[in-house]
């Protein structure tokens, strides 16, 4: 059994524990808290990903999401970029260097311009990334409730 189904396996019965009122026990994790930390530092510092780290780096900064907002409506060049911004030309540049130093664009040599565009791979591991985390996501407010609901349901049996 590899470490993603372990975590699976003991995160399922520390909350069948949780949900019958139960403190988990070891080798189980004994709060959300354990498992959101044993996660990670499973899949976050030992699967180092240097192309993900520096694209959401690179997607820190407003204008350079700017940038890239302009570029998903096609190719365009340096110059079409810095029209909107308030900021010189090398300045734009040093900003296109660390998208595409991120991968998260691609530049190319035309005659005296350098046309730009988005990378679609770099934007698609993004996206996975962002996936993956949906889907967890909706499946604690899945469970969340059907908590909720179970505990709704056993008030009202409760009431006369």
């Amino acid at each position: 059994m590899n470490i993603r189904q372990r975590i699976i396996v003991y995160r399922t019965k520390a909350i069948t524990a949780l949900e019958r009122g139960e403190r988990p026990r070891a080798p189980y994790f004994a709060s959300i808290l354990d498992i959101t930390n044993k996660l990670y530092n499973t899949f976050v510092m030992n699967n180092t990903t240097p192309r993900l780290d520096a694209a959401f780096s690179a997607l820190a900064d407003p204008t350079r999401r700017a940038i890239l907002a302009r570029l998903a409506l096609g190719e365009t060049t340096v110059m079409e970029i810095a029209k909107p911004f308030e900021m010189t030309q090398p300045a734009i540049s040093r900003h296109l260097k660390v998208l595409e130093d991120a991968g998260l664009i691609v530049r190319r040599v035309e005659g005296s311009k350098r046309p730009c565009r988005i990378a679609p791979d770099a934007i698609a591991d993004v996206d996975r990334w962002l996936g993956m985390l949906r889907e967890v996501l909706a499946k604690n407010y899945n469970r969340l409730d059907s908590i909720l609901a179970s505990m709704m349901a056993d008030e009202r049996k409760e009431r006369p």
